[in-house]
């Protein structure tokens, strides 16, 4: 199946330039990889890409807002409309069928959906090109579930990842492997931190992050909790 790339029009600091990315698959059963933030010009742009058809259903990849805020809106465009979020057996989406596979870390609930066919995963906020994903320990984010879920995905061997934010992922193995290295190497630094006198996660982030701006030293520090959580599991 080929996907079509609908931009849901809410560029930020935290979406990126060019905001998220929801994903459709039309066909016999039109189906919309996330549901954007609600934009009028998002949902316009659905309808335009379906060329009359009606959405079927719409699958979440997890309940962060700019994934999922848009859901009203669409539900008010299209009233029949089936939402998908939660693991259970392949889903219809397009011409084909999508398998949901459970990927927890960024959050609880965080699911991809695989096209077997066309090698393709649907990932959500796994993963992105030109930056890594926050693991917020606050909302239920877990490091080690994190990096499970790479690792899963891996086994996969995907031809691609499209994901809800930047653009398509043509080499998912070599992203991958370079998000473990990354996490390893984060971990390293932060227990090199702790052996410097590093004693709370403020301090811990100023070692660690020495140049991050001001606006981002929150997710910093609920990543650092994450990396403290998975070391006091690891016993570390």
């Amino acid at each position: 199946m080929t996907p079509v790339l609908i931009r849901a029009g809410n560029p930020s600091e935290w979406t990126g330039p060019t905001g998220n990315n929801t994903w459709l698959l039309t066909g016999r059963e039109p189906a919309l990889v996330d549901a954007g933030t609600g934009e009028p010009e998002h949902v316009e742009a659905v309808a335009a890409a379906l060329n009359g058809a009606a959405l079927a259903r719409v699958l979440i990849t997890h309940w962060h807002p700019d994934h999922v805020s848009g859901l009203p809106a669409l539900r008010g465009r299209w009233r029949k409309l089936v939402v998908v979020d939660a693991a259970g057996p392949p889903v219809p989406a397009g011409d084909g069928v999508l398998e949901i596979i459970p990927t927890p870390g960024h959050a609880p609930d965080h699911l991809c959906f695989y096209d077997r066919e066309a090698e393709d995963v649907y990932c959500g906020d796994l993963a992105r090109r030109g930056g890594t994903i926050v693991i917020p320990a606050r909302k239920g984010g877990d490091l080690r579930a994190y990096l499970e879920s790479l690792r899963r995905i891996r086994d996969l061997a995907p031809r691609r990842l499209l994901p809800g934010h930047g653009p398509i992922v043509d080499d998912p193995l070599t992203l991958i492997d370079e998000y473990l290295a990354h996490r390893a190497e984060r971990e390293q630094q932060i227990l090199q931190a702790m052996l410097d006198g590093a004693r709370t996660v403020d301090e811990i982030v100023r070692r660690v992050y020495p140049a991050l701006p001001a606006s981002l030293s929150d997710a910093a520090a609920d990543s650092v909790r994450a990396h403290l959580a998975k070391l006091r599991d690891d016993a570390k």
